[in-house]
């Protein structure tokens, strides 16, 4: 129970939290530096990591809802919310980092969300032919935690199971690595390192932060190919969620300059 409880709860609250103290690091450093990156990149950025943090906040509500089909209803809902909204809402955000008043084109924000959603889409129809049932996690005192089960048959085509996770690499991960992408493509690309000379590194570790949350879902992804869809395996992403939170984190609070007087 208690390690049940550590993955289902504490994991993915801890996760939440870590993501709106973010929300909020953008919101009060925004007030100072929003001319640095544009006022609507920043905004997009404080409402895209809100955002997360309310995904990683509801896991656990998969669990204690009851069973199937609830279960299966929380978890196409929160798959859909990332799928379709919160991954694109990254890349837009990041998109908007551009030195133009208009910030992001239109085509990629009508691109992103489209794809996003197309994802989402197939993922909830996938998901409720392949999930059958639920099973009974662990139970302590009133509480009974349940988890859903794919294809109680014992049958598991590999091809649902591809479809599974190239939607998912699609959206979240294939948004979370452009963006990284297009950090990386800034931070080499800055023209006014001699002045904001911290921006570079500011950049780096949004990069390394992009890459480490996409890098658990790939990671996590492997693990339930050639393992086992269980509720254990995604304490990767829940981890890279984390460590993500902490790069990320450091990224905002880092100064755009030796010296700031911005922020005193």
């Amino acid at each position: 129970m208690i390690f049940n409880f550590l993955i289902i709860f504490i994991l993915p609250i801890l996760a939440g939290l870590m993501y709106f103290f973010m929300a909020s690091e953008v919101c009060r450093t925004s007030k100072f530096r929003s001319m640095m990156f544009g006022d609507i990149g920043f905004k997009k950025i404080e409402a895209a990591f809100i955002l997360f943090g309310i995904y990683f906040i509801t896991r656990p509500l998969q669990n204690i809802l009851g069973p199937h089909p609830m279960s299966l209803i929380v978890n196409c809902l929160r798959q859909f919310f990332l799928m379709a909204v919160i991954a694109p809402s990254i890349l837009v955000a990041i998109s908007h980092w551009v030195p133009t008043p208009s910030g992001a084109p239109r085509s990629t924000k009508f691109a992103a969300y489209t794809i996003g959603v197309l994802m989402g889409i197939i993922f909830i129809l996938l998901n409720t032919l392949v999930v059958t049932g639920s099973k009974v996690l662990s139970t302590w005192n009133f509480i009974t935690l349940y988890d859903s089960v794919w294809f109680q048959s014992n049958t598991q085509p590999i091809q649902l199971i591809l479809i599974h996770l190239i939607c998912q690499f699609v959206s979240p991960v294939g948004f979370l690595l452009l963006a990284a992408a297009y950090v990386r493509h800034r931070r080499h690309n800055y023209q006014l390192v001699n002045i904001y000379n911290l921006i570079p590194t500011k950049w780096r570790y949004l990069e390394a932060s992009l890459v480490i949350f996409a890098g658990s879902f790939i990671v996590a992804g492997i693990a339930a190919l050639f393992g086992a869809y269980y509720t254990h395996i995604w304490v990767i992403y829940f981890t890279g969620a984390i460590i993500s939170g902490i790069f990320a984190t450091k990224s905002i609070k880092l100064p755009p300059k030796d010296i700031p007087k911005d922020l005193k």
